[in-house]
């Protein structure tokens, strides 16, 4: 899969992309990244991307002529791979949250490309003639696109086959089918007791059946806590066993 990103920092991508499990993505081209400046399609000497916004204010937006410019290059390189119907992905906080469900779906795509604004944001008429699909990060605010991007990237870069270490290693993520979309349970390593803090016997008990359900037991108690619309929604789905049901009721409620 190919994703292009229109960004005004590609320096901040080298590290990213060179760092990291999910580097194996990249430099095998499972997922190509192509890094595209808008100065580069802006005119004059001072390959101006940016100016004040009309009805005033502070901040600047970014000028829709140079973001189109770029565009139609990465459209036209896209058409010699015969994939430059793209979406167009900008982030922004009028967007989809993104989730699990969305990643894999990204994660099984050919790609997009990317946009990442700064300033004040992008003019409305760009994103009214190019933008496909808008995606946020959360109910805060970023300097710019280029974090968000590489999240979303790295989201989908650890989902390749080979990747990760363990190939199953991301079916037992937060979020996941494989979990029912709950919480996962914690994780220990050596030493078995640390500071006076032991690991928990049933992990030690090499008895699978009874780790398993210790796992299942953590993964509800801390969805309940931290997460509880996300046991709605398995219970919905009719995820969860009267197992899991029996222990859901033992737990004190919160207020």
């Amino acid at each position: 899969m190919r994703f292009d990103v229109i960004t005004l920092f590609p320096e901040l991508f080298s590290p990213f992309l060179e760092s990291g499990v999910t580097r194996r993505a990249y430099q095998s081209g499972q997922v190509e990244v192509r890094l595209w400046n808008p100065r580069d399609h802006a005119e004059g000497n001072y390959r101006r991307v940016d100016d004040r916004p009309f009805g005033g204010g502070p901040g600047m937006v970014m000028m829709a002529e140079p973001l189109s410019r770029c565009l139609a290059a990465i459209r036209a390189d896209r058409a010699e791979a015969a994939d430059a119907e793209a979406p167009l992905v900008l982030f922004s906080p009028i967007g989809e949250r993104l989730n699990h469900g969305a990643v894999e779906c990204w994660s099984a795509s050919s790609g997009a490309i990317l946009l990442c604004g700064r300033y004040e944001g992008v003019d409305q008429r760009f994103i009214d003639a190019f933008v496909t699909a808008q995606i946020s990060m959360g109910d805060f605010v970023l300097s710019g696109g280029e974090i968000p991007a590489m999240a979303l990237l790295d989201a989908v870069a650890r989902l390749q086959p080979g990747v990760l270490n363990d190939e199953g290693s991301h079916q037992l993520d937060s979020f996941n089918p494989a979990l029912d979309g709950l919480l996962d349970s914690p994780h220990y390593t050596r030493p078995e007791e640390w500071n006076g803090r032991a690991v928990p016997a049933e992990l030690l008990s090499g008895h699978h059946a009874q780790i398993e359900r210790w796992r299942r037991e953590q993964s509800l108690r801390i969805t309940a806590a931290h997460r509880p619309e996300l046991l709605e929604s398995a219970r919905e789905k009719g995820a969860l066993s009267k197992a899991d049901e029996a222990l859901l009721a033992k737990l004190p409620k919160l207020l």
